[in-house]
């Protein structure tokens, strides 16, 4: 391999050929162009994940690239500041932010939850139909791909009454935030970006700042926590779980949804098979979660000198952990360019990741794909995509690809019917 355009948009619209050769021919790949090192290969990255000593996650949320002075100075304007909580926190407070996690998004809270996210799956599902009706045409990625992941995020963390804003514009400053982090917008655009995310980072101070939250909310969960030293969470603390949570637990759904109502709607048999046997739903997510999952990529920094393959790499080196390559190693997978929904393995994918930084929203990520596709499928057996002769325009940053638009109809009538 000579280089990898990460960023280019035919690599985004199919990197699998990409992912092939660096598995065969290059399992741990320096590109200048990024200063990363591509690690590509299942064995490898599950390893790396596991080892939290050798690899540190401190690099988890860093900017991709370098923030102009411009948009410095709007961050800081809004007191913007993300220290290591969750994703990026390998020190021995990250225990405690993952009981708070685990207590909200765990499988028993997530099981108590279903009923509720079969009614906002109706509920946003008539929507749909209205605007099916109207119009005759509706982009999935933008209403129940999108709507969905994060009014049901909203009622589990308790923040529905907080959500004043509007769900357009906490989708659209969840966009801006990825963007600026994962992207590599120009100057202009960066400075665009920041400034929303500044919006973001100032409603989310303001909301942990306000007096007596429920107890049974994120927002007490984290008002009640302690910090292995006794001390109560500050603001920046506080603020920064909260961008995190309602950035991860609802763009990278809402993603995968849109990648999976895209392929299931492209062939009419499985869709109808949806809605005929709604228990082929689950089988299949999941290898699409092993196939081509909406999170590609994850980060890790050395913490000392290692060797991988044979290649040695430097301490404070990072990593890019190719997390969607590793669900088509065939030394793991077989026949895996093949959606096998009944595999005995198809759990076996690292696409939430493995160990102490496992995805906290697996489970509820899983059980939202089930109820969305059963229901849509159910409510709309002749759904259909509006247009497949063009490849869609993808979302391209480093570490998440989604189609932007899921254009669908519904099939017009056989004679005879309706």
């Amino acid at each position: 391999m000579s280089t990898v355009d990460l960023f280019d948009q035919g690599y985004v619209l199919d990197p699998f050929p990409v992912w092939d050769g660096l598995r065969e021919n290059a399992p741990v790949h320096y590109e200048p162009d990024t200063g990363l090192w591509l690690v590509s290969r299942y064995d490898d990255v599950r390893a790396i994940l596991l080892d939290t000593d050798t690899f540190l996650p401190d690099n988890a949320m860093d900017a991709i690239g370098r923030f102009s002075v411009p948009t410095l100075r709007v961050l800081a304007r809004a007191r913007f500041a993300l220290p290591p909580t969750l994703a990026s926190n390998g020190g021995e407070s990250h225990a405690g932010y993952r009981r708070i996690m685990t207590g909200l998004l765990g499988a028993r809270a997530v099981t108590a939850a279903v009923p509720m996210i079969e009614r906002v799956t109706g509920e946003c599902l008539d929507q749909l139909e209205e605007r099916l009706d109207a119009d005759g045409v509706c982009d999935l990625a933008t209403t129940l791909a999108r709507d969905v992941p994060l009014r049901v995020l909203l009622r589990i963390l308790g923040l529905e009454q907080a959500a004043d804003v509007g769900i357009d514009t906490l989708a659209r400053w969840s966009d801006a935030s990825l963007e600026l982090f994962w992207g590599r917008p120009d100057a202009g655009r960066q400075r665009e970006l920041a400034g929303e995310a500044a919006d973001f980072y100032s409603w989310l101070r303001e909301l942990v700042t306000e007096p007596g939250p429920a107890a049974d909310t994120l927002l007490g969960a984290l008002a009640a926590h302690r910090l292995p030293d006794g001390e109560p969470l500050g603001v920046a603390e506080s603020a920064a779980v909260l961008y995190f949570m309602l950035i991860a637990g609802q763009a990278t759904t809402r993603q995968m949804m849109s990648i999976m109502y895209r392929r299931a709607l492209g062939e009419p048999a499985l869709w109808r098979r949806f809605a005929e046997e709604p228990g082929s739903v689950e089988p299949w997510t999941e290898e699409m979660l092993r196939r081509e999952p909406p999170i590609t990529t994850w980060r890790r920094v050395t913490g000392r000198p290692v060797t991988l393959r044979g290649v040695d790499i430097p301490a404070g080196a990072p990593l890019l952990l190719m997390l969607a390559s590793t669900g088509s190693d065939p030394d793991v997978f077989e026949n895996p360019e093949q959606l096998c929904p009944h595999r005995s393995n198809r759990r076996s994918h690292l696409s939430f990741g493995v160990g102490r930084h496992r995805c906290s929203g697996a489970e509820l990520a899983r059980t939202e794909a089930g109820v969305m596709l059963r229901m849509t499928a159910a409510r709309l057996p002749g759904l259909r995509l509006a247009d497949t002769s063009t490849a869609p325009e993808m979302l391209g940053l480093l570490s998440f690809r989604a189609p932007l638009s899921v254009l669908v109809e519904r099939a017009a009538p056989h004679p005879g019917e309706g």
